[in-house]
């Protein structure tokens, strides 16, 4: 999944950017960076050159409408579950618990 040198981080990333259509600049934009440096530091964090401390990235999954934990998760299969139930509603989500929990 991850490219040489890039963490999972980097990688989700850079995958939850690209599918909704940002770029590197307009993401740090949006986050609150600066726009002269904007698509530097998240090319950065997505090459892993520099580190993303949790508040901002939180910030980051937010403008990416993905829940923080994907970012993180290094199993596809469990990072795919994490979008889906990001996305689900409440009822939704309430019986994906119950199912999971009967399992």
């Amino acid at each position: 999944m991850s490219a040489a040198g890039n963490t999972v981080f980097g990688s989700r990333l850079k995958e939850a950017r690209l599918r909704a259509g940002l770029s590197q600049k307009s993401l740090g934009i949006a986050a609150g960076l600066d726009p002269f440096v904007a698509s530097t530091r998240i090319n950065r964090y997505e090459l892993d050159i520099h580190k993303v401390d949790y508040p901002f990235a939180c910030r980051l999954a937010a403008e990416l409408s993905v829940p923080v934990a994907y970012l993180y998760t290094d199993d596809d299969e469990l990072a795919e579950l994490i979008l889906l139930y990001g996305q689900a509603s409440k009822r939704a989500r309430s019986r994906l618990l119950a199912a999971a929990r009967e399992m």
